[in-house]
């Protein structure tokens, strides 16, 4: 008899279960097949009515990601071509050139070739501009021209490019390149070992774990792992990173979202390699995703001292989806959480203002959590160190002359100028900051401040409505004030852009290795973090141990 009341009345539940899912499904596909066969309907009478010539796989793509771009930035849709690049920054191997490369008008530049790579092998530089690949000419390539620079290994490619005004040919010959997550490690002391890890792919826990055990092996009994301007890439491979540090079973993160299946917690499932040696973890604003999970989570279970500036804070999990005719989607699928139950994510795509920007989160409504140990952390803004660093911070004039390339562009310069410094360390004197700040002066590099961007636009309304020459005289005494102002800003800000003027001619002459020699020297993000690490009453403080 209970048997059968338990039969009668669990399976009518059961059903109506399946109802409302089922109700639900039929709701939301009868709308997604509506707006489908209205799209297709109209693709075909564009296509087959618009006065010009339609080009339908530009026209599909462009409307995929103008679709996709009212989301969040990290759903995105790759193209057959974009798939290649997709795979290179996932698993850190492709055939090619070896070096950075940035499209920059009509042309290519070589921002950075990798030691002993095709680029490299074949003479390029970095500033060089890259105007002809075979018989295409990069004016007029409007596709993404890196794409000539790929193909099978061995495949040689004739380029034609400018450098410091006149033109040179060169023959590329494609190559593997296998880009390194950690591209160097080393002893800062006779203690202290340091890691650069640049970005998560398939091989990053790997290449950790290595650099780990032999700096272990060379005597080291404390480590600063760098994660400053790492981007992020593979959440498995930060789990395992993690992994190195602290036991196994360890809850590392959490997923969630509103689909059930992608709501996961992800633990640590290996044996580490050292859960008691002491560790700092550098990060900055350009410190994202997987990178803030490592330093998020190694922070809330105080198994690390975290110290630099705030990270990115991006709290978001994409997946890629498989599309047909080798395209692929790259989709947020869930909001990641470190092991207090923070979610870091610092901006939110739901609710834009009128400009369509997504808004930050405002500090006053952040959350606080507790670490294992019991210390207060908080979401919202990306992961907060336990030491601030001013000299981590950057500042606005600074970050506007590395987006418009006034530092590269006079590294460049100088290079030519000074081509015989070898393996001596490039001294930016006060005589070379003077010669910068002529530098972009004289190229007329615009910082495009607000203010400069607003006066700008002042200007273009004011000649569209014919009263440009009224105030013209208002307007230059504006700009003479601005320009002023900026130079100021220029000596204030010194020491920080000298910095970095001296880190781009080093990349010059002695590639990325010898920017990390000189960053185990001088830096002094590092030189604090080591600090914190020789005093181990601090450090121990600051975890509560």
């Amino acid at each position: 008899m209970n048997r059968y009341f338990k039969k009668k009345f669990i399976i009518p539940a059961v059903a109506a279960g399946f109802l409302f899912i089922g109700t639900s499904f039929k709701e939301d596909f009868f709308e997604i097949a509506k707006q489908i066969e209205i799209f297709t309907t109209l693709f075909k009478a564009v296509n087959t009515n618009y006065v010009d010539e339609t080009n339908p796989g530009d026209l599909m793509d462009k409307a995929i990601k103008s679709m996709l771009g009212s989301l969040d930035p990290y759903t995105v849709y790759f193209n057959e071509q974009d798939v290649v690049n997709f795979k290179i920054n996932n698993t850190g191997e492709y055939t090619g050139i070896g070096a950075m490369i940035a499209r920059k008008k009509d042309r290519l530049i070589v921002r950075e070739p990798y030691k002993n790579y095709p680029a490299d092998k074949a003479g390029l530089k970095a500033g060089d501009e890259i105007i002809q690949i075979g018989d295409v000419l990069i004016a007029d390539f409007k596709d993404d021209a890196s794409q000539l620079l790929k193909g099978t290994k061995n495949t040689k490619i004739s380029i034609k490019y400018l450098r410091q005004g006149k033109t040179y040919t060169t023959e590329l010959v494609l190559d593997e390149v296998d880009i390194k997550s950690v591209p160097f490690y080393g002893k800062i002391d006779e203690k202290t070992g340091y890691i650069v890890l640049a970005h998560f792919s398939r091989k990053a826990s790997a290449e950790v774990k290595d650099a780990l055990e032999k700096l272990k092996a060379d005597g080291a009994t404390q480590i600063v792992l760098d994660l400053r301007g790492n981007p992020g890439g593979l959440l498995n491979e930060a789990i395992d990173i993690c992994n190195l540090f602290v036991p196994k079973n360890e809850v590392i993160v959490t997923t969630k979202s509103r689909i059930e299946k992608h709501n996961n917690t992800y633990k640590t499932t290996k044996e580490p390699i050292d859960t008691q040696i002491p560790l700092a973890i550098l990060v900055n604003g350009r410190s994202a995703s997987a990178s803030e999970i490592v330093s998020g989570a190694l922070q809330d279970l105080d198994r690390a001292v975290v110290l630099g500036s705030r990270s990115f804070g991006k709290g978001l999990v994409q997946r890629s989806v498989d599309l047909t005719y080798g395209t692929q989607l790259k989709v947020t699928i869930s909001r990641y959480y470190t092991p207090s139950g923070r979610c870091i994510q610092a901006l939110d795509y739901a609710h834009k203002d009128k400009n369509g920007v997504a808004q930050k989160t405002d500090a006053k409504n952040f959350n606080a959590f507790k670490t294992r140990k019991g210390r207060t952390v908080y979401d919202g803004g990306g992961v907060l160190p336990d030491i601030e660093l001013e000299e981590a911070k950057m500042s606005p004039i600074t970050s506007a002359l590395l987006k418009n390339d006034g530092i590269f562009d006079y590294a460049t310069s100088y290079y030519y100028k000074n081509p015989n410094l070898g393996e001596k360390i490039p001294v930016v004197t006060d005589a070379d900051y003077s010669a910068f700040k002529q530098y972009l002066k004289a190229n007329k590099i615009s910082f495009d401040t607000e203010t400069e961007v607003a006066l700008k636009n002042t200007l273009a309304a004011a000649k569209n409505e014919k009263i440009d020459e009224t105030i013209a005289p208002e307007y230059q005494q504006l700009l003479a004030a601005l320009e002023k102002s900026e130079n100021t800003l220029l000596d204030k800000n010194q020491k920080e852009i000298r910095g970095l003027i001296q880190e781009e001619l080093i990349k010059r002459y002695q590639y990325q290795e010898g920017l990390y020699q000189l960053y185990i020297k001088n830096n002094s993000e590092i030189k604090r973090a080591v600090n914190v690490l020789n005093n181990q009453t601090e450090y121990k403080t600051i975890l509560k141990m």
